[in-house]
């Protein structure tokens, strides 16, 4: 089935920032490490959950309340965190407060005066190193630059966010364009069923009229034999009038190169030894093969035509009418004619039944509505984009507050340490000095009037961020979120299952969320994820079983009548006999096989016509050279016209003799097996012939049922794991809850309030060592006084 590819990938690597939202789930992790319990668990614990509450208030309390308290109970965690942040909130401004007072009275360190101690330089390097590591974990660990980090972060991805928006718009819009493509294709597949099945009804079933041939079949052996036979008869008729001819031509040949030896010219000493050799070498000029006394093979072929005259084509006629008849008693019996209209009928109905399907229209709804969707989100992510400007600047601002005091509490160390002479009395200390004094005092100050607003908005941001990701994203990444909404009359009272409810109106149905979220997930089709065997059935619409049935019955009365023909009679089967014992079996095969693995000549005359020619280069230029050049062209000559043509027929005479041998081993027992199969065919036809036909004919219906049975399997797969695949909607799900909401929004806001949660905690200490500190670098109005 064409499928199209999907661009979205919903998978979110934060990158190195996931170092944070780590340390921050670990944490979640500490203050709510319950999660939410499932089916048996969940029971078993709300019923020990509300045996203890009964027993310890010895009251009986409704279901609200018993349901209310159970809450408390799993947001226990963030309960007591939210209550210690308003205790925070709270006390702070007012500790400042009464802190400020008790200074204005010259109590609480507002007195300038300063008593000399022994151990004040230990003292004063100790409140400075606990005020800078307290400074470094506010700036650094967990405090501002860990807030800074997630708040940047939470705007990037806001700005990168339309991309990842137009990819699942775009799927989903390649979703819902490529499903009609998809089902038409199904649907155009079934024609390549319906070829398939006619194609076999014009071959297969000449396979029908093909048994009584198999069993009536005409041994090629009878008409090989007798080409084989007529070929030896042949061949050997060349052979021999051949043979003689060259032996005439090359005993003359030899006899003019004797004269030509015997010229005066090779009494010559540079010309005897020459002449003397090719002399030697003239007896080597003779045949050898001699096929003059070969037996020949007339009686065998005689016999063999007598057969074939009077049997064969009897014989061949009768099968060719037997099949013309049982071709015509089948055009009358309406078999192709039932069969054709079956698989019109089965098309036309898939057609039918494609079309009445709203799927166009609902296509169509949710294209229009797709379209709107996106058009929307272009208008207002502008206006999300100016609203997290908004919040990014709000969060920037919280940051400065944190920063401003870091900086005021640096100041007052680089001041302090820098200005301070220990051999300075409190009252006499410099300018340098005082300023770090006043700067760690203006840190105090800034940070009991900004710590509890910094807490309101920790505060608020832990109790949302931390219940989104505790009720909401880890529950999508381990499923249960989708178990929950599946909780039997959760959504409706009256619904056991509410999507089903909602889908088809019956709530019955075993559709489930997490189900259907999964199958989506592993890219299976929407037909088996949604379960829309509900609204329409593809197996019983294209059961085939309900056209065939009428065509089964009419198949079980065919009737063919065949008793009056008869295949073969006595005289036929005698001459077949005839036919085995022809003398094929006494033919001399191993005389023939002799002669023919012998050569033509017992030289081969190219090489001796060529040694000639060499040799007679070697002679003095003159007559004698001539003529000697003359006979090797000569010989030439008669080895293309007379060698050639016997080594081709002694070529065919071998591959017959082999025949004739390797046929005349099996012509006894192919005979026998002819008689019996015609035999037994009579016996067919005669008393059941339409028995036959009919288990033929259920065969190939079986066949035909069969390729239904593949395309409906194809189907019913196809529109199980290709067909409208849900991908994209398992994307969007994802895209909305894991990337957008978890990742992108609630990871980030919960980094920011842990980091800005931590710089506020940490604010404590450094206020307690600030006002110690300052006490060290500040000038004093009075100072101890000591006589000698």
């Amino acid at each position: 089935v064409p499928a199209k590819t999907y661009d979205t990938g919903a998978y979110h690597e934060p990158g190195p920032i996931g170092i944070l939202f780590k340390i921050v789930h670990a944490f979640l992790y500490l203050v709510q490490p319950n999660s939410f319990p499932q089916g048996k668990k969940k029971k078993k614990k709300i019923g020990i959950m509300l045996a203890r509450i009964r027993d310890f208030f010895l009251v009986p309390f409704s279901q609200e309340v018993i349901v209310n308290m159970l809450a408390i109970y799993y947001e226990i965690g963030f309960i007591v965190s939210a209550a210690l942040g308003l205790l925070f909130i709270l006390l702070l401004p007012l500790v400042g407060l009464c802190f400020c007072m008790c200074r204005c009275c010259d109590n609480c360190g507002g007195e300038m005066h300063q008593r000399q101690k022994k151990n004040a330089d230990c003292q004063r390097s100790c409140f400075a190193t606990f005020l800078f590591v307290a400074s470094f974990i506010i700036r650094q660990v967990v405090g501002v630059l860990c807030a800074y980090a997630a708040n940047q972060h939470l705007t990037n991805q806001v700005r990168g966010a339309k991309k990842l928006l137009n990819s699942n718009f775009k799927d989903l819009k390649i979703f819902l364009n490529d499903t009609p493509a998809q089902i038409d294709y199904l649907v155009s597949q079934y024609n390549t069923t319906k070829d398939k099945a006619l194609s076999d009804l014009n071959s297969k079933y000449f396979d029908l009229k093909g048994f009584f041939k198999k069993k009536l079949y005409i041994p090629a052996a009878i008409r090989d034999t007798k080409e084989a036979l007529e070929n030896v008869s042949v061949s050997v008729e060349v052979l021999q009038e051949g043979t003689e001819r060259l032996h005439a031509n090359l005993t003359d040949v030899k006899m003019h190169l004797s004269n030509t030896l015997n010229d005066s010219a090779c009494s010559a000493a540079q010309a005897a030894s020459t002449c003397n050799i090719i002399r030697n070498s003239l007896n080597q000029l003779n045949i050898n093969a001699n096929f003059s006394g070969l037996p020949g093979v007339s009686s065998q072929l005689a016999k063999i035509n007598d057969v074939l005259k009077i049997d064969l084509s009897s014989l061949v006629q009768k099968v060719h009418f037997l099949t013309g008849f049982i071709d015509s008693q089948y055009r009358q019996s309406n078999f192709f004619h039932n069969i054709k209209n079956i698989l019109e009928s089965v098309g036309s109905n898939i057609t039918t039944f494609t079309k009445t399907l709203p799927v166009q229209k609902i296509l169509a709804d949710l294209m229009i509505y797709l379209t709107q969707s996106e058009a929307y989100v272009q208008d207002y992510f502008p206006v999300v984009e100016q609203y997290d400007f908004y919040r990014w600047l709000g969060c920037l601002i919280l940051c400065c507050m944190v920063v401003l005091i870091l900086v005021f509490y640096y100041l007052g160390l680089l001041c302090g340490t820098c200005g301070y002479d220990k051999h300075a009395s409190p009252t006499t200390r410099g300018c340098i000095s005082n300023t770090g004094g006043n700067f760690l005092m203006a840190g105090v100050g800034f940070s009991f009037l900004f710590s509890w607003v910094l807490m309101i908005v920790v505060v608020l941001a832990f109790v949302a961020g931390g219940n989104v990701e505790k009720l909401v994203c880890e529950p999508f990444e381990e499923k249960t979120l989708f178990k929950v909404l599946d909780t039997p009359y959760l959504l409706n009272q009256h619904w056991k299952n509410y999507l089903s409810g909602i889908l088809f109106k019956n709530p019955n149905i075993n559709l489930t969320f997490e189900k259907v979220y999964s199958d989506c997930k592993e890219n299976k089709g929407i037909y088996t994820s949604l379960h829309l065997e509900n609204l329409f059935n593809i197996t019983e619409f294209l059961n085939i079983s309900m056209y065939t049935e009428d065509v089964a019955l009419k198949i079980e009365h065919i009737q063919i009548n065949l008793s009056k023909i008869i295949l073969l009679d006595e005289i036929g089967k005698e001459n077949l006999v005839n036919f085995s014992s022809s003398g094929i079996e006494g033919i001399n095969f191993a005389a023939y096989l002799t002669e023919i693995n012998k050569s033509v000549t017992k030289v081969d005359l190219l090489s001796f016509a060529n040694d000639l020619e060499a040799r007679a280069d070697q002679l003095p230029k003159g007559a004698l050279e001539n003529a000697l050049k003359g006979h090797a062209n000569n010989i030439r000559m008669i080895h293309n016209q007379q060698v050639v043509p016997l080594e081709q027929a002694m070529s065919t005479l071998n591959q017959s003799i082999r025949l004739l041998k390797r046929t005349s081993s099996e012509l006894a027992v192919k005979v026998k097996n002819v008689i019996s199969a015609v035999d037994a065919a009579q016996l067919l036809i005669n008393n059941n012939a339409s028995l036959v036909i009919v288990q033929e004919t259920k065969k190939y219906m079986g066949t035909i049922v069969g390729y239904f049975e593949q395309y409906i399997e194809w189907v019913k797969e196809s529109i199980a794991m290709e067909v409208a695949a849900c991908k994209p909607i398992a994307n969007v799900i994802d895209t909305a809850v894991d990337i957008f909401l978890c990742s992108y929004i609630t990871d980030s806001v919960n980094t920011f309030w842990f980091g800005l949660g931590g710089s506020s905690i940490f604010l404590i200490p450094a206020i307690i060592f600030a006002v110690k500190l300052s006490k060290y670098y500040r000038r004093m109005d009075t100072e101890d006084v000591y006589d000698e």
